[in-house]
Parts: structure tokens; C-alpha cells; sequence
């Protein structure tokens, strides 16, 4: 079963392969959308004046275009080029690739339902595609967070060789926050209580907490984590944890989240 609809929409960036180059455009196959076939014009293959389209495009090149045009009773689709910047098409690059990784990761859980690659991708594929945004970020909620992906899903019966691909073969994307103490104690063993207000922060999570010097008084608290909430919540305990004890030996301090 397909995940996607028959056709793109316009606007939409698609990844396709240059099958066949003329002087006048390149005919292009879109490889999201069953090969189905498309047409970039020479006027829409760079900005500027082109001309010697093989200076642009060659066959059995992968590219990223955006789609123009679309006439589905021609079963006609226009494509343009030069109308992508190179973050957008970094950007969508990757995305197919993290599909193409899902597609694979898919044929193994239908491995351990005992099913083929297609019968589990119908099983489950629009259900996830539609709550999460794409199939392979399902595998990243269910790695780095299966409780929820679990109860999300009702506890269906794929769910659990679901999980174990996901475990087994995603790193959990990880979240960075950060924020500067500032604290001081003019005290003569200062240095000392400043030294074990920095070392209550990082006890906090010692995996996930990193405390930094930036220059005196200030120091930079760094963590990480699977999920945004997750890393807010430690750096909060953290900065209080690190305020409580120098306040506590007579200094004192104060937190910026950056």
C-alpha cells in the first residue's frame, strides 16, 4: 500500500531522477510517487541563462525539485529547479533518506509479525504517518519514548515488534538546553562554596548536566536529554539545586535561561 497520494501537491519538494535530457527540458521520475513520471523546462533549471542544459543536469541523477504545475487528467507534472534554496534541499534530502531507513527498519518488524514488507506498511503505516508526521519519526517517539508510544497506539498487536526495531536500531534524538548561573560568595572560602554549588547541579544527572566556565561569577549550565519537557525540567532542577547551596553557605546567585 502506498503511503503517499498518487500525486504531489504544488509547492511541494519531491525527489526524482533525471531519466531522459533534451534541449528544450529534462524528463524527470518522481521516486516518492511510484515512478510516476515529470518534466522540469529549461527555463526552470537554474537562474539565469542556460545554455548547455548537460552543464545542470545529467541522467541517473537524483535531484530535488519543486513542483509547479499539475494535470492530473494529463497525468502531466511540471517541476522547476531553480526555485529551491540549498538549506530547503539539504533539508528534504534527508527527509527521504530518513524514509528510505523507516521503509527498511518496516521490513524488519514485518519480520517478526510473520507478515510481508507490504502487508505491515498497510497495517500500520497510515495510522503513523498521520499522527506523527512520517514513519520514521514513529521509530524516534517509539525509542525515546515507548510508554507513550504504546499508549498512543492502544497497545496494538504490532506494536510490541514495533518497539524492539525501534530500540534496537534508532539512537533517540537529543535535546539541548542551556542557561548561566551567576554566583558569588566574598566569604574567604568562597571559592569553595561556589566549587560545591557547581557540583550540586551537575549531581542532579550526572549523564545529563554540564557545567561550564565562562568567567567568573558566570557559568554555563548545559543539558541534555530525549525530550524538550525532560531537559527543561533537569536544567530547573539543576540551577535551583546549584542556588539553594550557595545561598545556603551565605553567597548567592541568580539563573538566565538562554
Amino acid at each position: 500500500m502506498p503511503l503517499r497520494p498518487e500525486y504531489p501537491e504544488e509547492g511541494e519538494l519531491v525527489i526524482g531522477t533525471v531519466t531522459s535530457i533534451r534541449n528544450f527540458g529534462a524528463f524527470v521520475t518522481l521516486d516518492e510517487y511510484a515512478k510516476r513520471e515529470a518534466f522540469i523546462h529549461l527555463s526552470e533549471v537554474a537562474a539565469g541563462w542556460v545554455k548547455y542544459i548537460r552543464d545542470h543536469v545529467r541522467e541517473g541523477q537524483k535531484i530535488v525539485a519543486r513542483v509547479l504545475r499539475i494535470d492530473p487528467a494529463k497525468g502531466q507534472i511540471d517541476l522547476s529547479l531553480k526555485r529551491i534554496n540549498d538549506h530547503q534541499r539539504r533539508e528534504k534530502v534527508q527527509a527521504w533518506k530518513n524514509e528510505q531507513r523507516a521503509l527498511r527498519l518496516a521490513g524488519q518488524v514485518a519480520e517478526g509479525l510473520g507478515k510481508t514488507a507490504d502487508e505491515a506498511v498497510e497495517l500500520f503505516g497510515p495510522g503513523l504517518i498521520e499522527r506523527y508526521g512520517s514513519l520514521f519519526a514513529a521509530f524516534e517517539v517509539a525509542s525515546a519514548d515507548p510508554k507513550r508510544f504504546q499508549k498512543e497506539n492502544e497497545k496494538a498487536a504490532w506494536v510490541t515488534a514495533f518497539l524492539k526495531v525501534a530500540r534496537d536500531s534508532i539512537v533517540p534524538p537529543q535535546v539541548t538546553v542551556l542557561g548561566t548561573l551567576e554566583i558569588h560568595d566574598p566569604q574567604p572560602d568562597g571559592v569553595e562554596h561556589v566549587k560545591s554549588a557547581l557540583l550540586a547541579a551537575e549531581k542532579v544527572d550526572p549523564e545529563a548536566v554540564e557545567v561550564q566556565y565562562v568567567g567568573a561569577p558566570r557559568y554555563r549550565v548545559r543539558v541534555q536529554a530525549g525530550q524538550y519537557k525532560q531537559a527543561e525540567e533537569t536544567l530547573k532542577k539543576a540551577t535551583e539545586a546549584a542556588l539553594r547551596s550557595i545561598k545556603a553557605a551565605g553567597g548567592d546567585g541568580s539563573f538566565v535561561r538562554a
